[in-house]
């Protein structure tokens, strides 16, 4: 398995990475420098790449070296691939002799074995990289490979302009060849004191892909997690975690780039799974105070960006009859905030802040540091099985909804908000160890918890209109420097018209049965533990 962290930097802070002190400090021996040349193979249909493989043919100071790498996860930076290689005689890759290196359980040996896949092989794109190598030791004894990659990304296939595309390459890659995991977060997080960097959520080969297919960026919801019943309550946490921050990371640059909602509000939850997860597993280990006020920095980032999202696309959109012309009018104001409030998070999420956040997260993992705090209790149930601490959290969770919940249909909307954020950790608690339990028990739950979810969600948005009609801005002067103040004075108009409106159907709606139904048909579904 390669464990590697990678890293963007900008091609004018080249000069401060090759001279930074730690790399003359921990090199062991001279630096080494490669020209290479990658040739990546796949179907017309791009087989291997929807099965999350990628196969390559390298030249290298006069050799050829093939390469697979498949499966595995990407989570904070760090990437986790099973990885496959040898010498072929040319630029063609050699199947037999990979298959004869790849374990029998591993799908991607039976899919290269499938005549149509071995028969359809070709090359989809290249890469052309002048690569330097320090091998590092850290103090500890830790050997890694730190890889500086500069060069560029080729795909001959025409683009929609008949021309071939190219993606430019600046990057680092921190390779654990023996030690400890966290070890690669301490050498990022000491580079970075001195090189602007951002964590790199995407391997060549996937912006090779990218590039080839013309794909565009596309929001990471969070993938299914698999819990084994032999799992400790330690590696549980670790793996749910890990499943977090794959979500947080595989929207970076969905929010980088400044303009897809989904990627903020996938991103958003991601961090609200994480900081539910580490709620869950409060007793028994704490988040540093540092990180946390990190992740309450980034989730406001995020936040501030949904929040005026949801008024704009949402909230004022489902508002018909008398009402609608004062939606319509209000609408491109709050676009205009929302889109004020992206850029503020693509700045977030593009900052060194945000890069020392995810790895002192990714490190804090890796290392394990709880432990040295933790009781000699704490320890026993850290380290005992994840079931029955997955019951009694479940039986917990859903005790605490049902107290909060005795009065929702007479609760004031602060009740309600408590409400809601019960019925969410207890969702996200029951997919965290949905793998546990059978199927049959955990989706009928899933499923009333979701609908209790929309009803007291959509008089969450209210709220959050309300607060944020009031907080609209000035209309912006014109090129004279004056204000329209009869348009000022217009807007607000629509405002008080509109608030009053969302507060009257919330009202109704609170009042009409539908929400009342979902919390019987919810206490009347069985819990899965």
């Amino acid at each position: 398995m390669e464990i590697e962290l990678k890293l963007l930097l900008a091609q004018q802070d080249v000069s401060r990475l090759r001279a930074h002190p730690l790399l003359a400090q921990s090199t062991q021996g001279e630096p080494q420098l490669l020209q290479m040349h990658d040739i990546y193979v796949d179907t017309p249909d791009l087989q291997l790449c929807r099965h999350q493989a990628g196969l390559r043919v390298r030249q290298v100071d006069g050799r050829w070296v093939q390469t697979l790498k498949a499966g595995g996860t990407v989570s904070g930076g760090l990437h986790s691939r099973h990885e496959w290689e040898g010498e072929v005689p040319g630029p063609q890759p050699d199947l037999a002799a990979l298959d004869s290196v790849i374990g029998r359980k591993q799908p991607i040996r039976a899919l290269l074995r499938q005549d149509a896949i071995r028969d359809a092989l070709r090359p989809v794109f290249t890469t052309r990289i002048e690569r330097t190598v320090w091998q590092l030791r850290t103090p500890q004894g830790d050997e890694i490979e730190c890889v500086l990659d500069q060069g560029v990304i080729e795909s001959g296939a025409d683009g929609a302009d008949g021309a071939a595309r190219s993606v430019p390459v600046s990057e680092i890659e921190l390779e654990l060849k023996q030690g400890q995991a966290s070890s690669l977060f301490d050498v990022a997080l000491a580079l970075l004191q001195d090189v602007p960097l951002q964590l790199g959520h995407m391997s060549k080969a996937e912006r090779g892909y990218r590039l080839a297919a013309s794909h565009p960026l596309q929001a990471v919801k969070a993938q299914p997690l698999r819990l084994d019943d032999g799992m400790t309550v330690q590696q549980a946490f670790i793996a749910i975690c890990g499943n977090c921050l794959e979500q947080v990371s595989g929207n970076q640059d969905g929010v980088a780039g400044g303009e897809d909602v989904e990627s903020v509000h996938q991103m958003r939850v991601g961090l609200r799974r994480l900081r539910s997860a580490l709620g869950m597993f409060k007793s028994l280990l704490v988040l540093p105070d540092v990180l946390k006020g990190e992740l309450e920095w980034l989730g406001g980032a995020l936040g501030e960006a949904r929040d005026w999202d949801v008024l704009a696309g949402n909230t004022l959109a489902q508002i018909n009859g008398e009402a609608a012309t004062d939606a319509a009018a209000l609408a491109e104001a709050a676009h205009a905030q929302a889109r004020l409030k992206h850029e503020l998070a693509a700045q977030a999420v593009t900052s060194a802040r945000y890069t020392a956040c995810m790895l002192g997260l990714q490190r804090w993992l890796q290392a394990r540091a709880w432990r040295d705090s933790c009781s000699a209790r704490q320890l026993r149930r850290l380290d005992a099985r994840v079931s029955p601490f997955a019951r009694a959290t479940l039986r917990k969770d859903q005790r605490r909804l049902i107290k909060r919940g005795k009065r929702l249909l007479h609760a004031t909307p602060q009740q309600r908000h408590r409400v809601r954020i019960a019925a969410k950790k207890t969702r996200y608690a029951t997919e965290f160890f949905a793998s546990l339990f059978a199927g049959r028990a955990v989706h009928p739950y899933v499923g009333r918890l979701s609908a209790l979810q929309d009803e007291l969600g959509w008089l969450n948005d209210v709220q959050v209109a309300d607060r944020l009609l009031r907080q609209l801005p000035e209309v912006p002067a014109d090129q004279t420097g004056q204000t329209d103040q009869s348009a000022q004075d217009r807007l607000r108009l629509h405002a008080a018209f509109v608030r009053g409106y969302l507060a009257a159907r919330a009202q109704a709606q609170g009042s009409d049965g539908r929400m009342h139904k979902a919390w019987r048909r919810f206490k009347a579904v069985r819990l899965p533990a």
